[in-house]
C-alpha cells in the first residue's frame, strides 16, 4: 500500500492515477525486475554450472594425477576424495532435478500470496471496518488509532528498508560489472535481497561475492572487499540515520529472529511478513503493555 499511494498522488499532467490503476502499475514493475533477473542473472549461473557437471568426471582423473606428484599426498587419500567428490557432484544433480517440484510449490505459494496482497489494496478497507466492528465500542477507537499508528511505522520502516536494499543492490551491480565480476547481476541481486537480515546478510553475500571474484583475480576480490567497507561506512554513517529513522525501531536481533519464525511457519511467505509483523507486535504492546491505560 505504501507503493500504491504513493504512485496515486503522482501528478503526471493533472492526472492522478487511480488505485486499481497504481496497483497494474506496481505489478508491471514487479514484474519486469523478476523477468530481467531471471533472464539476465541466472542464465549464466546454471550454464556455467551445467558445463562444471559435465566437465568435472572428465577432467577428475587429470586432477588426481596432478595432486598425486605432491609430496605425501597418497597420505590423503586423495583417490577416495576423488570419488566422493565425483559422487557429491551426481547427487546434487540429482537433488536439483528432484527439488523441482517442492520449488514449484514455493512459486505457488509466492502467487498465492501476491493475488491475495492484490485483493487486500483493493477491499482492504472493506476488511478492516468489519474487523473493528467486532470490538466494543468504548474500545475500538484506542484499537482503531493504535492499528493507524503501526500502519504508518510499518509502511515507514517498509519503505526505508526496501530503499536500502535497492540502493546497496544497484551500486553492487554497478561496481561488480565495472570490475568484471561473473554473474554480477545475480550477486548484485543477492547482495540488496540479503541486506533485510542484519550483519549476517550482508557477511554471506559479500564473502560469496570475494569468493567468485577471487577465482578470476585477487584484484577483483579486493576491489569487491573495498567496495564493500565503504559502503557499510555510508549506509551506517549516512543512509540509515537519514532514511530509518522515523520508522519503527526493530533491533537487528528480532529483525532475525522474525525471519527465522516466519521462515519455519510458513516458509518463503512467512519470511516475506515477519518483519512487518514483528513491527505491528511491538506497536500493540508499546500500546497495551506497557502503557496499560
Amino acid at each position: 500500500m505504501p507503493a500504491v499511494n504513493r504512485i496515486t498522488q503522482l501528478n503526471i499532467r493533472d492526472y492522478h492515477p487511480s488505485r486499481p490503476v497504481a496497483i497494474i502499475l506496481l505489478i508491471l514493475g514487479v514484474t519486469l525486475v523478476v523477468a530481467f533477473f531471471f533472464t539476465t542473472g541466472l542464465p549464466p549461473v546454471l550454464r556455467d554450472l551445467s558445463n562444471f557437471s559435465t566437465e568435472l568426471p572428465k577432467r577428475l582423473p587429470e586432477i588426481v594425477a596432478k595432486v598425486k606428484r605432491i609430496p605425501f599426498a597418497d597420505r590423503f587419500g586423495v583417490d577416495a576424495l576423488a570419488q566422493r567428490g565425483a559422487g557429491a557432484v551426481d547427487a546434487t544433480a540429482s537433488y536439483l532435478f528432484t527439488s523441482v517440484p517442492q520449488w514449484l510449490s514455493h512459486l505457488f505459494d509466492i502467487l498465492t500470496a501476491a493475488f491475495l496482497c492484490i485483493y487486500f489494496m483493493l477491499e482492504g478497507e472493506h476488511a478492516y471496518r468489519f474487523f473493528l466492528s467486532l470490538f466494543p465500542s468504548d474500545k475500538r477507537h484506542r484499537l482503531n488509532n493504535t492499528l493507524k499508528r503501526a500502519e504508518r511505522k510499518m509502511s515507514k520502516w517498509l519503505l526505508g528498508q526496501g530503499t536500502v536494499m535497492l540502493i546497496l543492490g544497484v551500486s553492487s551491480t554497478i561496481v561488480f560489472g565495472l570490475l568484471h565480476v561473473r554473474y554480477f547481476v545475480l550477486l548484485g541481486f543477492l547482495m540488496g535481497l540479503f541486506n533485510i537480515i542484519p550483519i549476517a546478510g550482508g557477511v554471506i553475500t559479500i564473502v560469496l561475492a570475494a569468493i567468485v571474484a577471487a577465482l578470476d583475480s585477487w584484484t577483483k576480490m579486493a576491489g569487491v572487499l573495498i567496495f564493500y567497507v565503504i559502503y557499510v561506512n555510508f549506509e551506517n554513517g549516512f543512509l540509515t540515520p537519514r532514511i530509518m529513522r522515523s520508522s519503527v525501531n526493530l533491533m537487528g536481533l528480532t529483525v532475525l529472529v522474525a525471519l527465522l519464525l516466519g521462515t519455519a511457519l510458513a516458509g518463503v511467505v512467512g519470511a516475506l511478513v515477519s518483519v512487518p509483523t514483528a513491527a505491528l507486535i511491538a506497536v500493540l504492546l508499546e500500546e497495551y503493555a506497557v502503557r496499560k491505560d
